[in-house]
């Protein structure tokens, strides 16, 4: 790993002389980051209540309430294609981790554990919480395999309205996973 000068963390694959960038994504991004995000969350159609499933899963008046939130984007470039992102939110004694997507094509093959490594640097003494569909089991057992552990349904439901600014439908159908550093 080498940190550039813009501070994007930079993988050097030698062995194919190829780059792979971590970097920070702005609202001017909005439709790559979208892109990502719509693509990869069709995953959870089926797996979340009828009335929470919309398309496009993501709006892009949403996304830009994400960034006057203050959630920030890092995107994961391959090939100078944008094929994953994961948002990061300061808020009050945590750091939530926010849309954490990658395109579909490019599942499973190392690209969210790059993203998770990149926040496990940036926030080393922070306490991490994510929050997830109860049903998304694939979703829940990735958190897990980096040391998150899955608060019960009671404590859940306590964190995701203390964090996050979500409807009580999909409160009630989520699950937090945490982990402290």
């Amino acid at each position: 790993m080498i940190f550039n000068k813009s501070s994007a963390l930079v993988f050097r694959y030698f062995n194919v002389n190829q780059v792979i960038m971590i970097n920070e994504y702005t609202k001017s991004d909005c439709s790559e980051i979208l892109h990502v995000v719509n693509d990869a969350a069709a995953r959870y159609k089926n797996a979340i209540p009828d009335d929470c499933w919309k398309e496009p899963y993501m709006s892009e008046r949403e996304l830009l309430d994400e960034f006057r939130d203050r959630v920030r984007m890092f995107g994961y470039m391959h090939d100078n294609k944008l094929i994953a992102v994961m948002g990061f939110q300061e808020i009050m004694d945590v750091v939530l981790i926010r849309h954490a997507y990658t395109l579909t094509a490019y599942q499973g093959k190392g690209t969210g554990r790059a993203l998770l490594e990149y926040l496990f640097d940036k926030y080393q003494d922070s306490r991490l919480l994510v929050g997830t569909w109860r049903d998304a089991k694939w979703a829940i057992r990735f958190y897990e395999k980096f040391g998150f552990v899955l608060h019960e349904k009671k404590e859940s439901t306590l964190l995701l309205e203390r964090y996050w600014n979500i409807p009580p439908k999909q409160i009630e159908h989520s699950v937090v996973l945490e982990k402290h550093r």
